[in-house]
């Protein structure tokens, strides 16, 4: 396999083994490859594409102005167009990157075909979305729950199929625009699983003696979401998204919910649903921010430990994270903010200028009137909290991610976490 990429300094890390973003098993990957004499990686294409017998573009669909920008993959596909010219033989091109429906026939086909001097089906041609979530992205790519295969014609899908033959999952072979439309359902659907959540502990928020986490957990003991194992009642993997916290982030949810609804709009569709989903996740950092300055009576001249960064635990992508919004809404509201993430490193993000990112627990919970938890990183539930709240000038916790509900903290403490009233007991 060999991994092409324009960024010099990424292609020297990984020749060197060493992964170049946060995830868990990668960098073994990456050296056993290496080792092995199975993985290489280079920025030069042309000699890459005349080598191998598949080429998968997948590089970035960013969003531009509300809208997908396929700058990136137009680009890949008329690179390997003209690499084909001389490839003398039947090769598939494989459209990974997240695309909008219709993208692979009407956009990056023509493309190839006029580089490539070619027509489709002198080359094969074919969709084949990822499902991968980071912080468990090569489990996930090792024992995937399916593999969808949008192809141009049979001769290319038996390519992919042969390719992923020892794979025991099930493999759905579909149109390009059925395999392109399905990851943006995929990842619709839990967004909007996020937002209705968060929109019933916004409802808890405002009613007493309601717990959004009794609710919810009322919700998940539903048989079409439990399954019995050795007699016990084990929420499915789906409950994971039927929680309350902060609102969904990542390279992911926000750029495919947003450019799925404006693909729509373009075609005079409604997505009365998907607006609201949106709508749901943008307001829920304001209300986070409005539960912190109702519990200590202003944020103005306050300081906060804001504990987290990172969208999700397991990885360091701050890519539309809800932590980064908080931390805009915490200082625009007039608190000093002092940040600590376990993973997220000090420098290098430009939302971070003139934010004090602070190195440890004790550094970052000095003197501080609140801490605020908006990443569920487990760690934070190991902390002895007895003895760090001891450094703060007001043992306060604001809880966005539930993530300390479960953990034993001294009665000094003000604990409050998300999706109860704030004025309930406990």
């Amino acid at each position: 396999m060999t991994l092409v990429d324009v960024d010099r300094e990424r292609i020297r890390r990984i020749n060197e083994g060493e992964a170049t973003l946060q995830e868990p098993g990668l960098q073994e990957l990456i050296r056993d490859g290496l080792a092995q004499d199975r993985l290489r990686a280079t920025t030069e294409l042309g000699p890459a594409v005349m080598g191998s017998d598949v080429s998968i573009l997948s590089v970035g669909t960013p969003l531009r102005k509300g809208r997908i920008d396929l700058s990136f993959v137009r680009g890949a596909a008329e690179e390997v167009g003209r690499a084909l010219r001389t490839v003398g033989r039947y090769h598939v091109v494989v459209v990974k990157s997240t695309v909008v429906p219709g993208t692979t026939q009407t956009v990056l086909r023509p493309v190839l075909e006029e580089t490539s001097g070619m027509r489709a089906g002198a080359f094969g041609l074919c969709v084949n979305p990822e499902f991968l979530r980071e912080g468990s992205a090569v489990r996930d790519f090792m024992d995937p729950d399916r593999i969808v295969i949008g192809a141009w014609d049979d001769r290319c899908a038996l390519v992919l199929e042969r390719l992923y033959e020892s794979f025991s999952c099930p493999k759905l072979r579909t149109s390009l625009a059925e395999a392109e439309l399905g990851k943006y359902v995929s990842n619709a659907l839990l967004a909007t699983l996020i937002s209705f959540s968060n929109e019933i502990a916004g409802l808890c928020e405002g009613l007493p003696d309601t717990d959004v986490e009794t609710v919810m957990g009322s919700v998940h003991l539903d048989r079409r979401l439990t399954a019995l194992h050795e007699g016990l009642h084990v929420p499915v993997g789906i409950c994971a998204y039927l929680r309350a916290g902060a609102g969904f982030g990542g390279s992911c949810l926000p750029k495919d919910v947003g450019a799925l609804r404006a693909h729509a709009r373009e075609r005079g569709i409604p997505t009365r649903l998907l607006d609201a989903v949106a709508q749901v996740n943008r307001h829920r950092a304001e209300i986070i921010v409005r539960l912190t300055g109702q519990l200590l009576g202003s944020l103005r001249g306050r300081t906060i430990a804001q504990l987290g960064l990172a969208f999700k635990p397991g990885t360091d992508d701050l890519r539309d994270s809800p932590a980064i919004t908080i931390l805009k809404r915490l200082r625009s509201s007039g608190a000093d903010v002092r940040v600590y993430d376990p993973v997220v490193p000090s420098s290098g993000d430009p939302a971070l200028r003139r934010v004090v990112l602070a190195s440890s627990p004790e550094e970052a919970l000095e003197g501080v009137d609140a801490a605020l938890i908006v990443t569920d990183w487990p760690q934070f539930s190991e902390w002895d909290w007895g003895s760090l709240s001891s450094r703060m000038r007001q043992p306060v916790i604001i809880d966005a991610r539930n993530t300390l509900r479960r953990t034993r903290l001294p009665d000094h403490i003000l604990y409050r976490p998300i999706g109860r009233c704030l004025g309930s007991d406990g």
